[in-house]
């Protein structure tokens, strides 16, 4: 189970779907960070897609006929309304509309209703309505599910949390026995919530429930009184218990001496080698990995720099693109 390559998986097929050209890929407020976290940039360029825009209210912008458009939305009553007065004036040649959940047969009809112009090549559900941390790690965002002191969903958190994991279970093919921690309301409520989204959309999760089902354990966090306890050691958990990290971001401009340019760096496994290899490591290997590393750069450079300080190692760290360029340009 990988979480990240389901969702690059989803995005590749739509794109490779929409077929060879220059693409624009329209997105909202929910989607945005969903389709980021999985790719970057510079790999969405690689797959013809040379434009992101944000579905809003209508700009004045001007018309790019020669673009395709592939469009990714959570079906909500606002973003539906706002795509329908797109396709009503279509800027772009032609649309893949994809939504991260099911759409109701009124919104489809609400869609067709507004494609006066025949814009849309094709509707699809693409089951990827979380957020991607990790390979087995998803997350919405939500800093505040509960309502203030007391035990009750908000609703609207309630409502996205049950989607979101109905959607991560279409996307990898499971149809679990659910079971939920007793006495725990928030839990049993999220429970009936995800058990009648799978009710009312059957068809879906045919493969039926087994001995084998896997299973959908739901637990209250407010029930473990030990983890706010621990001081985290590996590489990743130090850094967002004592920093801070936001969908694959981290935020170092209050920190002093940092320069501009590493004021905002990004921690993902899939776009940094070292990250990758170490976010599970301790505080005493990471620190011996990052001397190893830094060894092996003297001596590729012939360097007779002595390492011998954490004032030494922190000097290098902060050099350490212009050494690596400086390096490499030898060779």
């Amino acid at each position: 189970m990988d979480l990240v390559n389901v969702v690059q998986s989803y995005i590749t097929k739509m794109l490779d779907e929409a077929g060879p050209g220059m693409k624009v890929m329209l997105l909202d407020a929910d989607t945005t960070p969903i389709v980021s976290l999985a790719f970057p940039q510079s790999v969405m360029m690689r797959q013809e897609v040379y434009l992101f825009e944000k579905l809003q209210a209508r700009p004045a912008r001007e018309d790019m006929k020669h673009l395709k458009c592939v469009v990714v939305l959570r079906p909500t009553e606002q973003s539906l309304n706002w795509l329908c007065n797109e396709l009503a004036h279509p800027r772009y040649g032609t649309y893949h509309l994809h939504f991260t959940h099911f759409v109701s047969k009124s919104g489809v009809k609400q869609l067709a209703e507004a494609d006066m112009h025949e814009v849309v090549r094709d509707v699809k559900e693409v089951y990827i309505d979380f957020l991607p941390l990790g390979a087995h790690l998803f997350s919405l965002s939500f800093p505040n599910p509960l309502k203030p002191l007391g035990s009750r969903w908000d609703e609207t958190a309630l409502s996205r949390s049950g989607q979101a994991i109905t959607a991560l279970l279409l996307s990898l093919k499971l149809c679990p026995v659910i079971r939920y921690q007793g006495g725990s309301g928030p839990a049993q409520l999220l429970a009936e919530t995800v058990r009648q989204i799978m009710s009312k959309e059957g068809s879906l999760f045919d493969t039926g429930v087994s001995d084998s089902s896997p299973i959908l354990l739901l637990l209250d966090r407010r029930e473990d009184p030990v983890t706010p306890l621990l001081t985290q050691w590996t590489y990743q958990a130090m850094v967002h218990e004592l920093i801070g990290i936001n969908n694959h971001r981290v935020n170092l401009s209050g920190a002093p001496g940092v320069t501009k340019d590493l004021q905002d760096i990004v921690l993902s496994s899939s776009q940094d080698e070292f990250y990758a290899a170490n976010v599970y490591s301790n505080f005493g290997e990471i620190g011996q990995t990052i001397k190893n590393l830094m060894d092996d750069f003297q001596n590729k450079a012939k360097s007779h720099q002595q390492l011998e300080s954490i004032a030494d190692m922190k000097n290098f760290v902060e050099n350490y693109p212009q050494f690596k360029k400086n390096v490499w340009n030898r060779f």
